[in-house]
C-alpha cells in the first residue's frame, strides 16, 4: 500500500513499536505501518519518485526521520495539550467508526472475495450481496470456525487469549483442507527470515525542501491518529493519556525507524485494539510485541505459509465487534 518493498512493513513493525511503548504514555497503544499512513505516505511520494524504487525507499526512510524530529520538536514545544479539546464522544464515535472499517476491510479476506484494492465501505458491502457466487465456500469455513472457537474461548476461559485457540482452530481446519485440496485456502506469505538492515534518511537540503509539505503532513496525521487510538483505549482502562510524552515516544520512534529500515510508523488501531483484547495492562507488551516479531521472523518465518489468511480476517471481525460500543 505504502509503495515499498513488503519486508519494510515487518521492518517498520519492529523498532519503532518497541521505541514508542517505552517512551510514549499510553498503555496499549501499538505503534507501527498503518494502512492510513501508508495510502498518505504513497500518495505523497508516488509523484516524485518510482514507487519500490530506490530512490523512493530513500525518501520515505527520509520523510520518517523529518516526522520524528517535528514530533519530537512538538513534545518540547509542549503541544500536546491541545489532545485534551477532543471530546469523549468523538472518542467513542471514533473507535466505533475503526471497528466498522476494520471489519470491512476484512470481508474479502474472510469470504474469499475479489474485491478490488481502495474500494469504499458501501461498496465493499455492496459486492459482497451483488457477487454471493464468487463467495469461497472453503475459506469461508475456515473464517466461521475461528469466529465460533474464538466466541466459544471467551466464554468458557476468559482468562486465555481467545485468540490463540481461534487461530489454532482455523490452521487445522485450513491444514486439512489444503491437505485435500493444495492451495484452496489462502495462506500468508513467506516472510523474509533477516533482520532489519541498517539505513539512513538523506541529509540533501533539496531532497528535504521537497518533501518538507510530505513531513508536516505526515506528521499532523500520525499524531492524530495515535493521540486518537491512545485515547479511545485509555477510556476503556481508565488510564490518563500525557499527549506530550506520547509525541516525544512517537516521534522517538520515528527517528530509530529511520535507520532501521522502518517508514513512517504511528498508532495502529488492529494492532492496538487486539493488544487491548489480548489482556494487556502495561507498555511492555507493545515492546515485546516488536520484540517478537524480531524472533518471529529470524525463527520462524517459514512457518507464516501454515498460517490461513481467512484465520486471521475471523480475529478481526471479533476485535472489530469489541470495538463498538
Amino acid at each position: 500500500i505504502a509503495g515499498m518493498p513488503p519486508e519494510y512493513g515487518l521492518y517498520a513493525g519492529m523498532v519503532p513499536a518497541i521505541v514508542a511503548a517505552l517512551f510514549g504514555s499510553s498503555w496499549h497503544l501499538v505503534s507501527g505501518p498503518s494502512t492510513a499512513a501508508s495510502l498518505v505516505l504513497f500518495s505523497s511520494l508516488s509523484a516524485l519518485a518510482e514507487p519500490g524504487s530506490s530512490t523512493y525507499v530513500t525518501m520515505a526512510l527520509t520523510v520518517a526521520f523529518m516526522v520524528g524530529v517535528l514530533e519530537i520538536t512538538m513534545a518540547l514545544f509542549r503541544l500536546g495539550s491541545v489532545v485534551d479539546f477532543i471530546s469523549h464522544s468523538v472518542v467513542i464515535g471514533f473507535t466505533a467508526a475503526a471497528g466498522v472499517l476494520i471489519a470491512v476491510n476484512q470481508i474479502k479476506n474472510f469470504f474469499g472475495l475479489a474485491i478490488p484494492r481502495g474500494a469504499h465501505v458501501h461498496e465493499v458491502i455492496g459486492y459482497l450481496f451483488t457477487h454471493p457466487h464468487e463467495i469461497a465456500l472453503p475459506t469461508t469455513i475456515v473464517g466461521l470456525v475461528t469466529v465460533f472457537v474464538g466466541i466459544g474461548s471467551r466464554r468458557l476461559s476468559p482468562k486465555v487469549p481467545y485468540m490463540i485457540p481461534a487461530i489454532l482452530a482455523g490452521g487445522l481446519v485450513a491444514w486439512g483442507i489444503n491437505r485435500a485440496t493444495p492451495g484452496l485456502v489462502p495462506t500468508m506469505p513467506a516472510l523474509p527470515a533477516g533482520l532489519p538492515p541498517l539505513s539512513a534518511p538523506s541529509f540533501d537540503p533539496e531532497m528535504w525542501r521537497r518533501l518538507a509539505t510530505t513531513a508536516v503532513a505526515m506528521t499532523l496525521f500520525a499524531l492524530t491518529e495515535a493521540l486518537s487510538i491512545a485515547r479511545a483505549l485509555a477510556v476503556r482502562s481508565g488510564q490518563i493519556i500525557d499527549a506530550n510524552q506520547e509525541f516525544f515516544g512517537q516521534g522517538l520512534s520515528n527517528v530509530a525507524g529511520s535507520f532501521l529500515s522502518g517508514y513512517v510508523a504511528t498508532g495502529s488501531f488492529n494492532r492496538s485494539a487486539m493488544n487491548w483484547e489480548a489482556g494487556a495492562r502495561t507498555p511492555l507488551a507493545a515492546a515485546l510485541s516488536g520484540a517478537f516479531l524480531i524472533v518471529a521472523v529470524l525463527l520462524v518465518a517459514p512457518w507464516a505459509t501454515l498460517l490461513p489468511i481467512p484465520a486471521m480476517a475471523g480475529v478481526l471481525f471479533l476485535v472489530a465487534w469489541g470495538l463498538i460500543d
